[in-house]
C-alpha cells in the first residue's frame, strides 16, 4: 500500500510533492529525509507518533499524514489529536489520509474515520472520499 500511496496518490493529489517519510509496523524508518522533517519543524526522535507517509506540498504550503489502514489503522479521532500534537509548530496546513486497499477494507474501519479527514482507495486513484466539513481537500489549519 505505501508504493501505491507513493506511485498514485502523491501524483495526482500532492503533484511535485516531496517525500519526507514511509515507515510502517515492522520497519519504522524505511526512509526519511530527517532535513526535510527538521525544515518543518517536525519532532523526528518521536518515530511512534509518525504516520505511515509524510509529503509536503511548498507550492500549497500542505503537509499530508498518511495513514496506511492496513499498518496502523484509520485516522481516527485519537489519532488525529495524536498527529495535531506531532505538528503543532509546522508551519503547513495539515490534511490528514487514511488509504485503503479497496472498499471492502474501507467498509470494515468506516466507523472509526475521523471527520475531517480524506479517504483514498487504491482500487480507484482518481476520487478521494472527504469526511464531512466545508470545504474539500485541504488543510484545516
Amino acid at each position: 500500500m505505501q508504493a501505491a500511496v507513493v506511485k498514485e496518490f502523491a501524483p495526482r493529489f500532492a503533484p511535485g510533492g516531496k517525500l519526507l517519510y514511509i515507515g510502517d509496523t515492522e520497519d519504522k524508518d524505511f526512509y526519511m529525509n530527517a532535513a526535510g522533517l527538521a525544515a518543518l519543524n517536525l519532532p523526528i526522535t518521536e518515530h511512534s507518533k509518525l504516520p505511515d507517509i509524510v509529503i509536503s506540498d511548498e507550492k500549497h504550503g500542505w503537509l499530508f499524514l498518511i495513514e496506511v489502514v492496513t499498518s496502523h489503522g484509520p485516522v481516527s479521532a485519537k489519532r488525529m489529536v495524536e498527529l495535531e500534537e506531532f505538528t503543532k509548530s509546522c508551519p503547513y496546513g495539515i490534511v490528514y489520509v487514511t488509504a485503503f486497499p479497496n472498499a471492502k477494507e474501507f467498509k470494515k474501519h468506516i466507523d472509526d474515520i475521523a471527520w475531517e479527514t480524506e479517504v483514498w482507495l487504491s482500487d480507484t486513484p482518481d476520487h478521494m472520499i472527504h469526511f464531512n466539513g466545508d470545504r474539500f481537500i485541504g488543510p484545516r489549519k
